[in-house]
Order: structure tokens, then sequence, then C-alpha cells
């Protein structure tokens, strides 16, 4: 069971305490990422998540690092495109050291002016680390070939030329918009004493009066597709293929999430079985849907040798009408469902991944399903969501392209994508 809590200060709070475990895993969550920057700001939210480990008014990065490892925790942060995550997991005779560390680096962080300047050098090689893996690089093309103009086409991690141009002073006041109190939830599972956390949770944040509003975001439209090609001098092609998908919160996730394990969510998946099983054609083949808060992004993506690329994106596209014009069995259906409640539950064994759920949750929907409720609205997903779903996403004068390799297959591509079969 879920708890929630809101401090006189604005920060939401959300509990669930799991007895049998002897570790808590502790969150903090902003709505700070790539969607909420214009392209002045882009790559800020992931700069911050980096500078905030570098040294607050009472600890060097080093003293922050010994901390942890003192307790034999765990500190760690992520950035994604609509959210900022800080987290611990400890013992949990150690929560009230973990969330010291947290809150010390989240309120009191000094941004030295050398540390800034340092850690620019380490994103651009992590920029560099990124783009130097095609199949990521596919992926973060497919976004700015789909959402076009919208914030969401915007890299997580900015872009290194603009980069090398922020100033501290840029930083700071990124930080007073977005870390405020308003825009901010804790997440904890775990072991909790749910009387005792809370008063550590006041001691440490209840002070902090940084009030703010929560930013929105713009709502998605979608219109006619593009494709755009890098060329990189590799072996291998890449090709990732993006429909229009659902938002965070709608009613059609799960039925989304059942036409992905039929289509090409798992081993015994349309793409998988023809495409790797059967023809051998390629070694990683899959589908996977994105969701965010104005909307989402049903993806494809597929890496083959250069010269079955159609080939590959012909099985994929016929796949995509044969599901579209004839549907699927009732065999299929009823092993999605089953896939999809599996996955579901193995995901939820770690005190880390439950408090990113409901982190997530609470911080973007301000509302969060039970484990119950979760697996009761999967078993209610019958074949005509499914079917009327397919029939809204699986356009292909909606669908975008993504393309990375040594030859510029373009407008091959795009026939094959644009056509439809």
């Amino acid at each position: 069971m879920y708890k929630h809590f809101q401090l006189d200060n604005g920060i939401k709070i959300i509990l669930e305490n799991i007895p049998h475990f002897r570790s808590v895993s502790f969150g903090i969550w902003f709505r700070a990422g790539s969607a909420f920057e214009n392209q002045k700001e882009n790559g800020l939210s992931h700069f911050i998540e980096h500078m905030l480990f570098k040294g607050t008014k009472e600890r060097t990065a080093r003293q922050i690092a010994e901390t942890i490892d003192s307790i034999g925790g765990q500190l760690n942060a992520f950035t994604a495109k609509e959210y900022t995550c800080f987290y611990c997991k400890v013992m949990d005779e150690h929560i009230e050291t973990g969330i010291n560390l947290l809150s010390d680096m989240i309120l009191n962080s000094t941004i030295d002016e050398e540390e800034f300047e340092k850690e620019k050098s380490v994103i651009l090689e992590e920029i560099n680390m990124y783009e130097d893996s095609p199949e990521d690089l596919v992926h973060e093309l497919l976004s700015e070939a789909f959402f076009g103009q919208h914030p969401l086409a915007m890299p997580i991690l900015g872009r290194a030329g603009q980069l090398i141009k922020y100033s501290k002073s840029e930083m700071q006041d990124f930080l007073s918009r977005f870390y405020t109190t308003d825009n901010m939830v804790i997440s904890a599972a775990g072991n909790i004493q749910e009387e005792n956390l809370l008063k550590i949770i006041e001691k440490y944040f209840g002070n902090w009066n940084h009030r703010g509003s929560i930013p929105e975001q713009e709502k998605i439209k979608y219109s006619k597709g593009s494709i755009l090609f890098t060329k990189k001098e590799i072996e291998q092609f890449h090709a990732s293929i993006a429909f229009p998908g659902i938002p965070v919160g709608h009613d059609d996730i799960y039925p989304m999430l059942v036409m992905n394990n039929i289509l090409g969510g798992g081993m015994s998946s349309r793409l998988f079985q023809k495409i790797r099983e059967d023809r051998g054609l390629a070694y990683s083949v899959f589908s996977y849907p994105s969701s965010y808060l104005t909307g989402g992004m049903f993806s494809i993506y597929a890496g083959m040798k250069p010269n079955q690329t159609e080939e590959v994106l012909k099985l994929i596209m016929e796949e995509v009408s044969l599901l579209s014009n004839k549907g699927f069995n009732e065999r299929e259906f009823n092993m999605a469902k089953e896939q999809l409640k599996g996955n579901y539950i193995l995901s939820t064994e770690s005190t880390g991944s439950r408090m990113n759920a409901i982190g997530k949750a609470k911080l973007l929907m301000d509302k969060v399903s039970t484990q119950e409720e979760i697996i009761e609205k999967i078993n209610r997903v019958e074949p005509e969501d499914v079917k009327k779903l397919i029939q809204e996403i699986l356009r292909p004068e909606l669908a975008s392209v993504a393309l990375v390799g040594s030859e510029d297959m373009t407008e091959r591509v795009w026939s094959i994508v644009a056509g439809g079969i």
C-alpha cells in the first residue's frame, strides 16, 4: 500500500513499506529534462545532474563518494526527457545518512567554477561515446525526425557546440526555475518506519522554501512524417521507424503494450520470429513504446547488413500491414497479455524499481496505481481494444524514419515505409 504525504512547503512524498526487505531506496525527483528546455538551454538538466555531485558547502566530491561508500550504499542520478532523479539505496539503518547526503547535494551545491568548466569535458566525452554507438544514435535521431520542432526532439545530453558556451549563471538560473519545492517529489520504497522517515525528511527538507510553478509542455502535433540520415563508417546499417504513440496515464497504454508484445516486444513476437529466426537477416530487431505527458511514439528498430536493409524493412512493413489488415489470433493475444503481466511483476522485485515506478508516476501524473490495479487493467484489455489501437497507430502516412550507416539509402527506405507495402 502506498502512502501519500505533503510538506507545508509543497514537497510531495510517496512511500511504500516493504518489511521483508533490509534496504531502502530513496529518490528525489524534479520535473526537469530536455522536454522542458528551449534550444538555448538544451542539455542543462543533464549538466546539473553532473554538477550536484561535484561538491557542497560541507563536502567535496570525494567526501560525497566516501560518505555513501562508508555505509555500503549506492548513490546515483539520471536525466530523462521529462524528469531528473537523484537517488540512493542503503541498508535501512543508514537511511538518514543517505537522505542527509542527498539534501546536501541539492540544497547546498556550490557549482564551483573550476569544476563547472572541467565537467564540460566529461559531458563532451559522454556525447562522443553516445554518437559512437550507432544503435543509440539512431534512436536519438528518430526523436528528432518524429517530433520535429517540439522540445521532445532535443537530445537529453545536449549538443557539443552549445554545451561549451554555458555559463555558471545560466545554470544557476535554470536551477532556480526548476529545482523548487512545488516541482519536486520524494519517493521511497523498502523497509520503512513511516513516522521516523517523515521526521527525517522534514528535518532535511522542511525548511527549504523555494516555491515555484510546475512546468508545462506543449502538446505534440502529429503530422506528415520525415526521414533523417546520419553517415557513419560502420559495418552494419541501423534503421528505426516511429508511429504515433500514447501519452502517459492514458487508458490505451495497456492495449498498446499488448500490441507491442505481439509485433516486436519479445522473442516470440512476429518481427523477431520472421526476421531473425526464419530469415536470419538481423541479430537485433524489436519494437518499443515511449510515452510522454502530451503524446508518445511507437518505434521499431533493426540492425542489419547494408545489402539486406531493403529486404528487412519490407518485411517489417509487411508485418505492420498484416497486423493492421488481418489482426491477430487468440493465442497471440493471450500470450501477449501474460507476457505483459509477467514482465511487470518481475520488474517490481527490487526496492529500486518500486521507488522509480511510484516516484515517476507521482511526479508526472500525481497518481499512482497499485500492483493489483495495474494487473486488473491488463486483464481488462480486450482484443477489440488492441485492434482499434492498431488502426489509430500503425499508419504509414504518419511514420518517421531514422537511418545510420555508411550509405545514404534515404530515398529507397522512404519509398518502402511511406508506401506502407
